[in-house]
C-alpha cells in the first residue's frame, strides 16, 4: 500500500483518538482520568507526525519528532500522576470540582 491510499484511515484514526480524548476530557472530573484522556489526545497527534512525515517523503524526520514527543508526554504523564497522588493525600479525593480551593 502506498501513503495516498492508506491516508483517508489514518485521517479517520486521528481525528477519532482526538475526538475520544477531548469527549473524556469534557465528561471525566476524575485527575487520572483526566491525565489518560490526555495521554488518548496525545496518541492521536504521534498518529498524526507519523503519517505527515510519510506523506512529506522523510519518515525519519516524522518518526524521530513523534519519538521526542513521547519522551516529553511521558514526563507530564509522570508528574501529572505524581500530582494526583499528592491531591489525593492531601484532600482525600481525585475529584476536580472539590479540589479546586482556588474559587472559594
Amino acid at each position: 500500500m502506498n501513503s495516498i491510499e492508506i491516508l483517508p484511515v489514518v485521517i479517520a484514526a486521528v481525528f477519532c483518538l482526538l475526538g475520544i480524548g477531548i469527549y473524556a476530557l469534557l465528561v471525566t472530573r476524575n485527575l487520572i482520568k483526566v491525565v489518560v484522556a490526555l495521554q488518548i489526545m496525545v496518541k492521536g497527534a504521534l498518529l498524526a507526525l507519523v503519517a505527515a512525515g510519510r506523506l512529506a517523503g522523510n519518515v525519519d524526520l516524522g518518526q524521530s519528532m513523534a519519538l521526542t514527543v513521547i519522551v516529553a508526554d511521558t514526563i507530564v504523564a509522570v508528574v501529572g500522576l505524581a500530582l494526583a497522588v499528592q491531591i489525593r493525600r492531601h484532600f482525600g479525593t481525585l475529584d476536580l470540582k472539590s479540589i479546586a480551593t482556588l474559587r472559594k
